[in-house]
């Protein structure tokens, strides 16, 4: 099987949406002044897969809104008139407009020559376009494609909160240094705990890194030395367990190569060996905030029934249009009384107001602490859930949670 050949844009598809996207750049700076829109993203990279038709449009304002960087969202705002859009917000609010059947990302950016001239983290982002544009060739590019396909079907693509895998800029540096997936997946499975990668040399050696770059960017257990920005660790989002996961899907692949590494496996719920399964449905909005709402909303339900005595084995969850979650539980039924434990043996003050608050209960101690034995609200788990779903926690963060599995 050619993956490939079956990830790639063909010819006429390229054609298609370039003239498309032709089509939108005309239109849209027609109505611009003191700006001037350009294609960015992986379609300026070309770095795009088939059927992928999001489209990043930076528009650049002359450097001289430098004093007034803030207000250039408001100003693009007002020079879209005759398009139909929705404002999102981010570090620079930014617009997603609907042309002709294709996801256009119309983000305002300051026109900058080095990243020393950015005022937002947005304005650095022309230039990454740049640097892999002129740092790559059609065979890296296709490598690139390769790399997405396979970190996408292995649930290690993107650096939103919710996920904290490899965004596609930090795959796009690391082919152009590795030079081809397969070098770069052997390179990955021998990472050490802390790998450093700085491609253009910016610093004398790893030491000089971990030195010169603040606490902050050096958290993640890759550190990915920006070349357009050497104070920057552009896989900073980057988490232990995804880090975990490259290596170990890394050894596996070099082990044994296979296409079913790059072969999306459509997800069943019903193939989910689990105790419970909730089927969640996701308030409106831009992406990343209601993955990290759903994401907020499972681990609530995790913590409580851990609090709760019935403690989570394991837990994992699916996001799409409509999303999943399942628990595996230790405790599916809980005994009718439990050790409702108060202050240590030592601390006579506060014992003597746990004496009064459960004046009604026998007093009892082990070797550290006083204790009382209460009624358990709820001993069986799905009980325990039918409430916790309805929780205002829940409710702020997503739409409807409903169980669709109970043991």
């Amino acid at each position: 099987m050619d993956i490939l050949q079956d990830i790639k844009p063909t010819k006429q598809e390229q054609i298609k949406l370039t003239q498309e996207v032709n089509s939108f750049l005309k239109r849209l700076n027609s109505k611009l002044k003191g700006a001037k829109a350009i294609t960015g993203g992986s379609f300026a990279k070309n770095t795009w897969l088939r059927g992928n038709y999001d489209i990043d449009i930076f528009v650049k304002f002359n450097y001289k809104y430098k004093d007034k960087s803030d207000e250039i969202s408001n100003l693009l705002q007002k020079q879209l008139k005759g398009f139909r859009f929705t404002k999102l917000h981010g570090s620079r609010d930014y617009f997603q407009i609907e042309y002709n059947k294709i996801t256009f990302e119309v983000i305002p950016v300051l026109e900058i020559k080095n990243a020393k001239q950015a005022l937002n983290v947005t304005d650095v982002s022309q230039l990454h376009a740049l640097y892999v544009k002129n740092n790559t060739n059609e065979k890296l590019q296709d490598e690139i494609r390769l790399a997405k396909q396979f970190f996408h079907v292995n649930n290690l693509y993107g650096a939103e909160s919710y996920i904290k895998g490899f965004s596609g800029y930090v795959l796009e540096l690391l082919i152009i240094h590795y030079k081809s997936l397969n070098n770069f997946l052997k390179a990955a499975s021998k990472w050490k705990e802390k790998e450093i990668i700085d491609i253009k040399h910016y610093y004398k050696d790893k030491n000089d890194v971990l030195f010169s770059l603040n606490e902050a960017k050096k958290q993640s257990p890759l550190i990915l030395i920006d070349p357009v920005q050497k104070d920057r660790n552009a896989s900073a989002s980057l988490s232990e367990e995804k880090y975990d996961l490259l290596k170990k899907v890394a050894n596996s692949y070099i082990k044994k190569p296979s296409s079913s590494y790059f072969i999306e496996k459509k997800f069943d719920i019903e193939q989910i060996k689990a105790d419970l399964k909730l089927e969640i449905t996701p308030l409106k909005g831009k992406q990343d905030i209601i993955g990290a709402k759903i994401l907020k909303s499972i681990e609530y339900i995790k913590n409580k029934l851990d609090e709760e005595g019935f403690i989570v084995n394991n837990f994992n969850w699916h996001f799409d249009k409509k999303s999943f979650a399942w628990f595996n539980i230790k405790n599916l039924n809980l005994p009718k009384e439990v050790k409702h434990y108060g202050p240590f043996l030592k601390d006579d003050k506060n014992i003597i107001n746990f004496k009064k608050k459960w004046k009604k209960y026998k007093l009892q101690k082990d070797n550290k602490r006083v204790f009382v034995i209460i009624k358990r609200k709820y001993t069986k788990v799905n009980d325990y859930l039918k409430v916790l779903i309805k929780d205002k926690y829940i409710k702020e963060r997503v739409k409807i949670i409903k169980i669709i599995q109970n043991v």
